[in-house]
């Protein structure tokens, strides 16, 4: 029973002061669980790398799988990437916020623990207030990955979060039942020519590019 109580603990509204402590927790290199526009996701400050790696334990992801990051504003974006492509800006301009991730040549500062030492990174400036007040609350960018263990299903409601992953967080913002139905974003590489979508999702771009 004590064990519960513990877990509940962890579970929290997502009022402004529980955000400020989610926050907090990112800060001092914790992870949380909080919902965005497609599904429940467990983050951290993306800057720092061993809070990054806890993700991958506690996920049981393997490393060679890189991990996307979260925004809520463009500022955050230009210190994440080496440049904005015109395309990019064009679907930033018609899809950001919102259910599009956009893969970028990432710039220094991004670790290639997050990116599995590739040169790229992903990037998304998800629309759910509760994500982006996170974010902004922080004042730094976030992974954003699924809380789910690494190849099942997508979480759409704290009380589906694998029990593994609840006792691996520190803390988590529960913002009901999500409405995406378990959609992921759509994932475009504009890096390429042509650009390629590497994951159909949420935003049809087959008219796009």
């Amino acid at each position: 029973m004590e064990l519960e109580q513990q877990k509940a603990q962890k579970i929290l509204r997502p009022t402004a002061v529980n955000i400020k402590k989610a926050a907090s927790v990112m800060r001092s290199g914790g992870l949380v669980i909080f919902p965005t526009d497609t599904v429940y996701g467990i983050g951290c400050d993306a800057f720092n790398v061993n809070a990054v790696k806890k993700i991958f334990l506690a996920k049981k992801r393997k490393e060679n799988k890189a991990l996307p990051i979260l925004i809520a504003n463009i500022k955050q974006l230009e210190i994440l990437v080496k440049e904005i492509p015109p395309l990019a800006k064009e679907l930033i301009k018609k899809y950001w916020p919102g259910q599009l991730t956009i893969v970028f040549y990432k710039n220094k500062k991004v670790s290639s623990e997050v990116t599995a030492n590739s040169d790229k990174v992903a990037v998304r400036w998800p629309k759910n207030r509760i994500a982006t007040d996170l974010i902004k609350e922080l004042q730094l960018p976030i992974i954003g990955t699924s809380a789910n263990l690494s190849g099942q299903n997508s979480i759409l409601t704290v009380n589906d979060i694998p029990e593994s992953l609840l006792d691996s967080v520190d803390l988590i913002l529960d913002g009901g039942t999500l409405k995406s139905f378990g959609v992921s974003s759509t994932i475009i590489d504009v890096t390429s020519n042509p650009p390629q979508i590497l994951r159909e999702g949420a935003v049809n771009l087959k008219d796009e590019i």
